[in-house]
């Protein structure tokens, strides 16, 4: 297993918050952060460094989108949600990632 401070994978946090968006409904950073963290069982860590700018570049691609509300602490959240665009961006990234999973899998099982 990798260390909690494990970084995330090339091109897997897009896929991660999309998902969790999916799975979740709306979700303010925190949330979303936690939600992977938990997914993962402590195979890495989410910090505020990784998840607002992952969160920012979804936002301005038009595959998810935010609104002000309020956290279960009454505090002042921005709550992000997964767009149309985002959807399909989701079926799209799903369908390469199960491919290249498979495509490494043969490479590793395969005898020298």
């Amino acid at each position: 297993m990798s260390p909690p401070d494990a970084e995330v994978p090339y091109g897997t946090l897009d896929l991660m918050v999309l998902k969790t968006l999916v799975a979740m409904g709306p979700l303010h950073g925190y949330g979303v952060a936690r939600r992977i963290e938990q997914v993962a069982a402590g195979a890495l860590v989410l910090n505020q460094g990784t998840i607002y700018p992952a969160l920012l570049r979804l936002e301005q691609k038009g595959w998810i989108k935010s609104a002000w509300g309020t956290s279960d602490h009454n505090r002042r959240a921005r709550f992000y949600s997964i767009t149309a665009a985002g959807r399909r961006r989701l079926a799209a990234e799903a369908e390469l990632w199960e491919r290249t999973v498979s495509i490494v899998n043969r490479l590793l099982e395969h005898e020298s």
